[in-house]
Formats: structure tokens, C-alpha cells, sequence
């Protein structure tokens, strides 16, 4: 059986992608838009050795696995494939055909963690944040683009901008927080500090950014330096559990949780709620599963090995009822599934259009986890594999006293009525 025989066998017509391979057999390939090209046998290795998603992103980092076409549209073409369509004679052939090949186990690429240690411990959670984020801050620049913001987006129109987009992000939580000048903000899991910014020059508060990268670090507090609000503002490179800082006014944690471990939730809030003074607000964005029966962490993930090592995802209902049980009165959640795919739809378009540039800034293979990791976020978000939700706390003043208007203006959290 050639390879071209085994991947019609498996990927139907229907699903209009190619296939082409180093033993020169081919399928599909006239007029496709999506075509995969295996270019040498140590990518059937990896696929072979790993038959899962795990595989076939060791062969497309390595380079022995091509898309050729837009990737975003070969996964939404090749992704759900339930393999009900494959007969057990066939999966016997398939099974006798590249039984060798699941033998050899080549070394993985470069760009694979396993960490050792106990998951979520200070030193364990730190190594798996410089693995994402210590990229390189130039690198990051030409993904995220001017804002520097690297998570979801909110858009006022379809048609907005990234740069418009994260503004309003950042905008829809002050808001939500109900920031006036004078407060207090403590911004967890602070990335470049584009919250931290944007809150002490929008809103006129004072606010500290604590995150575990130390280039984020340099960023955040190089720019605030240089916009002259280093006497109202600062981040620190930092665990959040060394805070020793309490009495805010407001915490924002926007894409923290999904670094914390679901076994840490409790400790996780608790902690948030101790450092608030009573009718403080704390407003945590963050992307979540929308099916509970999912477990939180799949260990031989492409995810796990080449992007957010340890990172776990709760669904919506488990995020707010720890938040619940930690003394949060729950306000308001909102799930912004939507904009984070188009969110990503910008950052997959800067990649591709800084294409050259981020290769070398990080090399080849770095910049191939990253088309593939975004892509397939994005096409996560789309289909509702993935949400991304803002749920909003209290901890309430004496005899329950929220601080909190009675009616705000619909999704706009404007305190002007609605029309």
C-alpha cells in the first residue's frame, strides 16, 4: 500500500485535500486548495509512532509534513474525523502497513516540553511560562501587533481593527470594574501590561502588573517609563502568590487561570478575594471548555507538549462556582467565543504577512507551532470547542452591599441607560 492509497483510505474525497508523498504517489490533487505533503519517511514515523494530534504536529514542526494552501482552512476541512467510514479490514491493512514505522521513535523536535517537577509548583509554573512567552518580545510584536495585547480582543464591529479591538478589551474591563480615578488596581498574569497602561491613563488609578516572564516584565515597565506614569504604575517580574499587597479597589485577571491548574481554583480565588477591600470588584477573562465531561489537561497534546505546557482548561460553570465558593458574589459573565476567533484571524494574518521576519527572529520551527497553534485556536473558537468568558465578582461590603449600580447599559457596561 502506498501512502497515497492509505491517506484516501482514512481522509474521503468529500474533504477535498490532497495528499502527495516522498515515495511519489499522489491523490486529489487536481484543483485542490489543500494539499498535504509528506516529503520524507520520518515524518510517517512520527505519525505512525503517535497517531494523533501529537504526531502529526511532531511532522509539520520537524518540516516532514507540508500544508501547502491557507492551514486554518486544511484543519477545518480535516477536523472532526470520526473514522466510522474505515471498514476493519481496512484498519488491519493500515495497521500491517506501517507497523515498522510506529517502531522507530526519531528524537521529537526541539520545540517539545515534557516538564519534570510537581505541575503548578512556583518553579515548574515558571519554566512553563517562559516556554510561551520568552520567545522573544520582537517576535510577539509582529504576531499581536502595535498593542502588544495577547489575548482575546472585543469588537465593537466586525470591521474594526485589532488595535481598536484590544483597546476595547482592555476598555470593557475597566468598565466593568467600575474604575475611577484614585483607585487601586492589581492586574494578575499582566503580559506587556497593556491593562496596566490603559487603566492608569484612561482611568486615572494606580495599578501593579505582576507576571512570571521577565522579557514581558522589561516590556511593560520600559513603556510605562516612557509614557511618565512610572510614579502610578509598575510591573513586576513576579508569582502572583507573592503579592503581599491587599485593600484593592479592583483585580483583573485576563488569561491567568488557564496557567493555574483546576486543583488550584480554590487557593487561586481565595487569594484574589484577600487581596480585595469590601465591595472590590475582580473580573476574570479567561478561555474555558464548553463540555464538563472534558478533562481539564490532555498530556500528549499538541498544546501541552509544544504550546501552554500545563495549561487546563474548567468549563464556565466550574470557574464560577469556585469563584462562588471563594466569597465572590457572581455579578455578570459573558462568553466572547466570537471575538476570539477573530482575534486570532488577525494574529494568523500578521504571522503570515511577517512571515520572513519571525523566522528569523525565533527560527522555523517556532514559527511553524505558532501557524498551527493559532489556526487551530481559531478554528476551535469557531466550531465551540473552546469559549473564552468574563465573569464578573464582588466581595461584598457590610450586610451585603455590592457597590454595584442597579442597572448598567446592557453588554456595554456604560452607566448610561439603555435606549
Amino acid at each position: 500500500m502506498d501512502l497515497a492509497t492509505a491517506f484516501a483510505t482514512v481522509i474521503p474525497a468529500e474533504r477535498r485535500v490532497g495528499f502527495k508523498a516522498y515515495d511519489g504517489s499522489s491523490t486529489g490533487l487536481i484543483g485542490a486548495e489543500v494539499i498535504l505533503e509528506v516529503t520524507r519517511p520520518r515524518g510517517i514515523h512520527y505519525i505512525a509512532g503517535a497517531p494523533n494530534q501529537l504526531g502529526l504536529a511532531r511532522a509539520y514542526v520537524a518540516g516532514d509534513l507540508e500544508i501547502h494552501g491557507d492551514v486554518y482552512e486544511a484543519l477545518k476541512r480535516l477536523y472532526p474525523m470520526p473514522l466510522d467510514h474505515v471498514s476493519l479490514t481496512d484498519r488491519a491493512k493500515l495497521a500491517r502497513r506501517f507497523a515498522r514505522d510506529a517502531l522507530v521513535r526519531p528524537v521529537p523536535p526541539a520545540q517539545e516540553r515534557a516538564l519534570g517537577g510537581r505541575r503548578h509548583s512556583k518553579s515548574r509554573d515558571a519554566e512553563a511560562i517562559h516556554h510561551h512567552y520568552d520567545v522573544s518580545n520582537r517576535f510577539y510584536s509582529f504576531v499581536l501587533g502595535p498593542s502588544m495585547a495577547y489575548t482575546c480582543a472585543v469588537f465593537p464591529t466586525p470591521d474594526a481593527s485589532l488595535e481598536v479591538a484590544q483597546d476595547e478589551k482592555f476598555d470593557l474591563v475597566c468598565r466593568k470594574l467600575g474604575l475611577r480615578p484614585g483607585m487601586r488596581l492589581l492586574d494578575v498574569g499582566c503580559g506587556w501590561g497593556g491593562m496596566v497602561l490603559h487603566a492608569v491613563k484612561n482611568y486615572g488609578v494606580s495599578a501593579i502588573g505582576v507576571t512570571l516572564s521577565r522579557q514581558q516584565a522589561e516590556w511593560g515597565q520600559r513603556t510605562i517609563e516612557d509614557a511618565g506614569l512610572g510614579d502610578r504604575a509598575q510591573i513586576r517580574f513576579s508569582d502572583y502568590r507573592d503579592v503581599s499587597e491587599s485593600g484593592f479597589d479592583a483585580i483583573s485577571s485576563i488569561g491567568l487561570t488557564e496557567h493555574i491548574g483546576r486543583r488550584n481554583y480554590a487557593a487561586y480565588f481565595r487569594f484574589l478575594y484577600d487581596r480585595l477591600r469590601p465591595e472590590g470588584r475582580m473580573l476574570n477573562h479567561t478561555i474555558t471548555r464548553f463540555d464538563s465531561s472534558w478533562p481539564s489537561h490532555y498530556k500528549r497534546s499538541f498544546i501541552n507538549r509544544y504550546v501552554f505546557p500545563d495549561g487546563e482548561l474548567s468549563p464556565p460553570g466550574l470557574i464560577i462556582s469556585e469563584m462562588n465558593d471563594a466569597g465572590f458574589e457572581i455579578r455578570h459573565d459573558e462568553n466572547l467565543r466570537e471575538h476570539y476567533a477573530l482575534t486570532l484571524k488577525y494574529w494568523c494574518a500578521n504571522l503570515e504577512r511577517n512571515w520572513d521576519a519571525c523566522v528569523e527572529e525565533a527560527g522555523l520551527p517556532t514559527a511553524r507551532v505558532w501557524r498551527l497553534y493559532m489556526a487551530a485556536s481559531r478554528l476551535g473558537f469557531d466550531i465551540n470547542t473552546i469559549q473564552l468568558h468574563q465573569t464578573l465578582g464582588v466581595k461584598l461590603g457590610d450586610r451585603g452591599v455590592s457597590g454595584i449600580p442597579l442597572r448598567v447599559s446592557g453588554e456595554t457596561w456604560s452607566l448610561d441607560q439603555p435606549q
